[in-house]
């Protein structure tokens, strides 16, 4: 299956391991302890008035869509490191844009699926309308994306270079 730049995720082989782990879990110790909560919880009788068996069966939603996305993640992960830069802007690059062109209205992020979100750097998805505003221009260049209230804003791209991690 071929895949566009826009649902692959680069993912670093670490990155890769620990998110195939927590797949592994999710889907093996995680839903046998899960069953076990429901089915303990079915023994106490009236499952209308049964807290246990509703915050169990709520858990075991929110774990499935866990399941779900991380799937989907690794179906359409890319492992290693992005290319080398040549000045542009791509996913698994620290991007600093100026706002409007004023180079004292800056900002500095990390343009990668949230699963590489850190307290460390603001990041972006490639999928938002800055990510995909940004991505393949070159820095110096001026790129252009929609805002939430279907107004333009256009942005200079003043640095951008594989992130170290």
């Amino acid at each position: 299956m071929t895949q566009t730049s826009e649902n692959v995720t680069w993912l670093t082989q670490e990155a890769y391991n620990k998110l195939k782990a927590e797949l592994e879990y999710l889907t093996g110790p995680a839903r046998a302890e899960i069953s076990a909560k429901i089915a303990a919880a079915r023994e106490e009788g009236d499952l209308r008035e049964n807290g246990g068996y509703h915050a169990a069966k709520e858990e075991q939603g929110k774990q499935e869509l866990r399941v779900r996305q991380l799937t989907q993640l690794l179906e359409n992960a890319k492992v290693g490191e992005p290319p080398a830069t040549d000045g542009e802007v791509a996913p698994g690059m620290v991007v600093t844009i100026a706002f409007d062109g004023d180079e004292d209205d800056t900002l500095t992020f990390l343009l990668a699926s949230r699963e590489y979100a850190s307290g460390d750097i603001e990041t972006y998805s490639p999928q938002s309308p800055l990510g995909s505003g940004v991505i393949g221009h070159k820095v110096g260049e001026t790129a252009e994306y929609e805002l939430p209230n279907g107004k333009k804003a256009s942005v200079k791209i003043l640095k951008a270079e594989p992130y170290q991690g």
